[in-house]
Order: structure tokens, then C-alpha cells, then sequence
């Protein structure tokens, strides 16, 4: 039985290898695959590993590897059509019946690939044509050069009716054709179908194999109805089922680029040459299920780049309502916001690969976003309002289908709730309050920052602020050691220095996580110091073993920097960052790092801009924020004590009680 190539390419988009694999056999997360014990040989280390990314899985015990189809037909004996149909009962799909009709309607769509293909040529070649010259200018103006034009195919639709059409019919490729793949304009009121693009630049939209489905055009007159134009709904296009650039995606995703959605083409290609090769873009919609399920695909936090502005915010807000149904345990989506006017092209263009980076450095969960859209709109002030909020969220926490996300999702929030109401509860007796100068200046005399007063035991600002009319003064002691207010300090801040020690003992992170490593920003100058000359010799030099690397860096004059690092780890149970670590051991100490590391660096970020916004308007709203991030940042504080039971795989003895 043969089934159509459109309904196994969706059986595999809805099922992940992951999914399918680990209902036989228990996965455990290892980098970007999932390993586990061979269900074809008895063995006790893992040797069975499972890619999402490539929709393969790996047995090297018995040299036996495939797709989803191949692991049941050989752990389950079926022949394929059985496989396809019980994959598709697991993913809720019937199962077309292929008849004598639907094989030729197969080979018609490959014509209609082709058909497509040739447009996709012809409007590549008149953008480099005289005709072009207006739309190369355009072009220009974007930054987007010769070089990037050819990598993603960029074209121009000429400004005559007929320009396309006769070029295909040259070609010998009938008019219907062209109307079926949505290249002409054509109905009961048109006499002589017409091309639909004309006077655009030309953007070609590819599936996941690098074929082209559709268009999307610019127009480049201001006085036209639609400034973008996209391909109607084809026999190969469905815009809510695919993603600008998914292709390319894809394959920088699995080289570990981070996948990043953000609004339009030009977005794109400025994300990709400034670095962020797994971009993607929704085409003119909202995200849409089958959207979220290949971004899932790619990557277990997808980052959804809106921006900053009011209809940014509703973007994010309708993102969160679209995704709380499809979470699943691992599954969710991380939201950068940003700066208020600006797109990615134009962050690009103005700041580079810095500016963006800090963009999506500052990316906050899912659940930060949900929960400051419903407690940004008034007062708490009264028993009524804080059960009103109570209510919603619990309403929207029981639109998640997945039992245990559902859970951890109303745990979260009540803790979140608990803090915030017991936060309204006076902190202070009840009389006027008097600005407490902070301690620690010269005696006898109050310290201020900036010529204005801090309130509050260690910078926390009591509820009377927000009646007696003070201003609130910025004053964390989390922001005073941030990057944000940099100073020398005599130690090396702790994570920053286990980050460096792990490297130092393990410089083959240098060759799998070099970007990692130059994308961190670390607040002390010896670290930043060692940070940049690792990089340096992992880019000229190679990566070379440990004592290679402690002798060019002592060549280099970097001896003591990297002792001081030495002597700032006060935590030798991180059994990761020592030198006999295992590799796995070391790997997941890695990851554990640089995730606490850059979810302070967001805390950080969000704190000042949670102090400026109560600072400029000392609401109800504004305090609870400033108090959830606060505590967020107290939560993590000392997190590198999750990483100390690690080891065991490296031989380190555990202690029984």
C-alpha cells in the first residue's frame, strides 16, 4: 500500500521520534538527543540514541538505525502500511486511502514543485536584470547584500500584467498550473487570469525539504492595498502549517542555534546574518498549533521575539492563550521583548549582534509573561480584586491539557499569589512613614545614590510608599553587583568562575559550546579577560587538552587571572567542574551553569527595569512585580548547590545516611 508523501510527511511533523521511541524505551535527556538502553540487546550503558531534529534514532549496540516507521516495524514486527496506520492512530489521523486518482494527484504536485522552481528562477533573474535596479536599491537600503539575496533566493516581480505568464508558458507549463499554484489571478469575473505578483521583491517560501511552496512579495510603491502579499492556499501551501525559513532552521537548530520566531521576512534574514541562523517567521498570522509543533521540533523553549510596544505586548498575550493548551513537560515558550519602535532589521542595523543579543538574553518564561498580563491591570487592594485574580488564574491555568504542566503551573502561581498578598500586609507599625537613610556612609551622615534617599531594609520598599507620595529610589543590593553597575571586585564571582573552571579542565567544551561561552557576560573584568582569550585560542589555535591550554595561557601573561579563578571556588562539591569529571558529568554541569548564569543576567535586567517603572509610577501593579522578581532572583540565589549530586557517572562516590 502506498500512502501519499503530504500525509507521512504530517504523521512524522505531529510525532516526534522522542514520542514514539520513548514509549518502549525509557529516554533520558542527553545535550540535543535522548539516550537510552537498546531494545534489540541486553546492555547496561546507554547506546541507544534518539535526534528530533534529524527524526532519526541510533542503535550502535546492534548497528540497527531509522525513523519512527523502521522502530515499530522492528520492535513490533509490523510490515510498514501497519505502522503507518498505528502511528497514525497515535496522532489522531485518519488514514487516506490511496487510490489510482491520488497517485497521479502526487505527480502532479511534483510538476506543480517544479512549476514553482521555475518562477522562483525567473524572479531571481529579473532582480539581477536592468529591470531589477529598483528593487536591488530597496535591497540596499535593507542591508541586505548580493551575498544574502542568493542564500535565501530573493527575487523581483516585474510591474507587468503578463511578465510571469508568458515566461511559463514559454516554459511549456499549462495555465492551469500557474492558477493552481496561486501564481495567477483568476476567476469567473476575469476574462484573461493575470499574474498576482507584479512591482515585488519577492520572497520564496520553502517546506522543510528546501522546497518552494509560495511567495511572499513587497511591494514597493506606498499607495498599494497590501504592503505584503502572500500565495493563496494551495494543494502546496497551508500558511498556519509552515515557517519562513524552516528549512535553513532546522539545520542550524540542530548545530544548537537557538530558534527564534519573530515577524516578518526581512526580520529573518536580519536575525540569520546577524547570527541567528534558526529564525523563523509566521506568514502574516498568529502562531498556529502546527506552527508551535515544528518550533517544538527544533528546540524544547523556542523564543518569540515581539516587539516592545503596546501591540507587541497583545502579540505575546495571544501567544501565551495559544500555547497554554499545547504545553507539555519540557515543552513551553520563552518571550523577548523589544526596545519600543524598533524591529529586529532595525536593532540589526543600529546594534549589531550585541544589541540583539541582549534582546534575547532577556527572554522571560511563559509563565512570567501569563502572569504579568494578569496582574498588570489595577489595584490589589481589596479582598474582592485579589479573589478576581485568584479566579483568573485559575482559569486560565485549567486550559493547560497536560495533567502534570496543569500542576506545576497552579503550584507556581500559588506561590506567586502567596507572596503578593502577604506582601499587601502592613510591614511597618501604623504611623507616617520617615525615609530610613541607608547605613554605611561616613558617621553621623546618610548615604544617598544620586542625591536621593533608599527606603527600606535591605532596598525592599514597604506598601506606604505608595500612599505617603515618596518617590521610590532604585536601590537593590542585586543591582549594585550586576553587570549593569560594573566595578572591579577582588573575587571572581562564583558561577563565573566554576563556568571558566569547567572549561579550563575540559577544553573540548571550546570546540561543542564555543558560542555558548562568547555569548555569556560576565561582571567581573578577570573573567571577561580569561572568557575572551579562550575564545581567542579556540578560533586561532584550536582547541588544545588541558595542560596545552594552562601553558598558552601562562605564554599569553593570563597565570594569575586564571589562579584568582582558582581561588574564588569555594564549592568543590560541583563535581563537574573538576578535572576527572566525566563527560556527561561535565556536559550537565555545563548546561546547569550557563542556564542559572544567564537566568540571573535576565533577573538582573528585569529588576532595573521593574525599579524604573515603580520609580516613575509607584502602583500597586508595579510593586508586585518589583517583589515577584525579587524574589525570583532569591530563588536562584545559590542554585549551583542543585548541580552537587552530579558525578556518579564519573565514578564519584555518593555519602549514605
Amino acid at each position: 500500500m502506498r500512502f501519499p508523501p503530504q500525509f507521512l510527511d504530517e504523521l512524522r511533523a505531529r510525532l516526534t521520534v522522542s514520542d514514539v521511541v520513548g514509549r518502549r524505551v525509557g529516554l533520558k535527556k542527553a545535550g540535543r538527543e535522548w539516550k537510552g538502553l537498546s531494545p534489540f540487546n541486553q546492555e547496561k550503558t546507554p547506546s541507544f540514541f534518539v535526534n528530533d531534529q534529524k527524526e532519526r534514532w541510533f542503535d550502535f549496540s546492534s548497528g540497527k538505525n531509522g525513523n519512527i516507521f523502521d522502530f515499530l516495524m522492528l520492535t513490533e514486527g509490523l510490515s510498514f502500511p501497519e505502522a503507518v496506520e498505528k502511528l497514525a492512530q497515535q496522532a489522531g489521523m485518519p488514514v487516506p486511502k490511496v487510490s489510482h486518482e491520488e497517485q497521479a494527484r502526487e505527480v502532479h504536485r511534483k510538476t506543480l514543485h517544479d512549476v514553482l522552481d521555475i518562477a522562483a528562477k525567473f524572479f531571481a533573474d529579473t532582480l539581477a536584470a536592468r529591470a531589477g535596479a529598483k528593487a536591488r536599491g530597496y535591497l540596499a537600503d535593507r542591508a541586505l547584500d548580493p551575498a544574502t539575496q542568493l542564500k535565501f533566493r530573493l527575487g523581483y516581480a516585474p510591474p507587468d500584467r503578463f511578465a510571469l505568464k508568458e515566461h511559463l508558458g514559454k516554459e511549456g507549463i499549462p495555465v492551469e498550473d500557474m492558477i493552481e499554484t496561486g501564481l495567477l489571478v483568476s476567476g469567473d469575473d476575469i476574462p484573461v487570469p493575470y499574474d498576482r505578483f507584479r512591482d515585488r521583491v519577492m520572497f520564496p517560501i520553502t517546506d522543510s525539504r528546501g522546497r518552494v511552496i509560495a511567495f511572499g512579495g513587497r511591494a514597493l510603491e506606498k499607495d498599494v492595498a497590501a504592503k505584503y502579499l502572500n500565495s493563496p492556499e494551495t494543494p502546496l501551501f497551508h500558511k498556519g502549517a509552515t515557517l519562513y525559513n524552516i528549512a535553513m532552521a532546522r539545520l542550524a537548530s540542530h548545530k544548537g542555534a537557538p530558534v527564534v520566531a519573530v515577524e516578518g521576512y526581512v526580520d529573518v534574514i536580519a536575525m540569520v546574518t546577524s547570527g541567528y541562523e534558526a529564525a523563523v517567521a509566521p506568514l502574516g498570522t498568529a502562531l498556529t498549533p502546527e506552527q508551535m509543533a515544528l518550533m517544538w521540533k527544533m528546540a524544547d523553549e523556542p523564543i518569540l521575539c515581539f516587539d516592545g510596544d503596546g501591540a507587541g505586548r497583545r502579540a505575546a498575550y495571544r501567544a501565551v492563550d495559544n500555547a497554554l493548551p499545547l504545553l507539555k513537560p519540557g515543552k513551553s515558550l520563552r518571550f523577548a521583548s523589544l526596545p519600543e519602535g524598533q524591529d529586529p532589521d532595525d536593532l540589526a542595523r543600529s546594534g549589531g549582534r550585541t544589541a540583539i543579543d541582549e534582546v534575547i538574553a532577556a527572554a522571560r518564561p511563559l509563565a512570567d509573561v501569563l502572569w504579568t498580563r494578569e496582574t498588570e491591570d489595577g489595584p490589589l487592594d481589596t479582598p474582592e480584586r485579589r479573589a478576581a485574580l485568584e479566579s483568573r488564574i485559575g482559569a486560565v491555568t485549567a486550559g493547560i491539557a497536560d495533567e502534570s504542566v496543569r500542576r506545576h503551573y497552579r503550584q507556581e502561581f500559588d506561590n506567586r499569589l502567596r507572596r503578593l498578598f502577604q506582601g499587601d500586609r502592613p510591614q511597618f507599625p501604623q504611623r507616617r512613614f520617615q525615609p530610613r537613610p541607608i547605613q554605611g556612609g561616613r558617621s553621623g551622615q546618610d548615604s544617598y545614590r544620586g542625591g536621593k534617599r533608599s527606603f527600606g531594609p535591605g532596598g525592599r520598599t514597604p506598601p506606604e510608599i505608595l500612599t505617603a507620595g515618596i518617590p521610590y529610589v532604585a536601590s537593590s543590593p542585586q543591582l549594585a553587583i550586576s553587570s549593569l553597575h560594573r566595578g572591579y571586585r577582588t573575587s571572581v564571582p562564583k558561577r563565573e568562575a566554576l563556568i571558566l573552571q569547567v572549561v579550563l579542565n575540559h577544553p573540548w567544551l571550546l570546540h561543542d559550546h564555543l558560542e555558548e561561552l562568547s555569548a555569556l557576560e560576565f561582571r567581573h573584568k578577570d573573567a571577561e579577560k580569561v572568557k575572551s582569550v579562550l575564545i581567542d585560542i579556540a578560533a586561532q589555535d584550536g582547541v588544545a587538552d588541558r595542560g596545552q591550554l594552562a601553558a598558552e595561557l601562562g605564554r599569553r601573561g593570563f597565570a594569575e587571572q586564571v589562579a584568582r579563578i582558582e581561588k574564588s571556588i569555594t564549592t568543590h562539591s560541583v563535581w563537574g567542574a573538576r578535572a576527572e569529571a566525566a563527560p556527561d558529568d561535565v556536559l550537565m554541569t555545563w548546561k546547569q551553569l550557563v542556564a542559572l548564569h544567564r537566568q540571573w543576567h535576565s533577573l538582573i535586567k528585569e529588576l532595573r527595569d521593574a525599579e524604573t517603572a515603580l520609580g516613575q509610577d509607584t502602583t500597586e501593579a508595579n510593586l508586585s512585580w518589583l517583589r515577584d522578581v525579587k524574589a525570583r532572583l532569591e530563588d536562584i540565589d545559590g542554585t549551583e548547590a542543585l548541580i552537587e549530586g552530579f558525578g556518579v557517572s564519573s565514578g564519584r562516590q555518593t555519602r549514605s545516611f
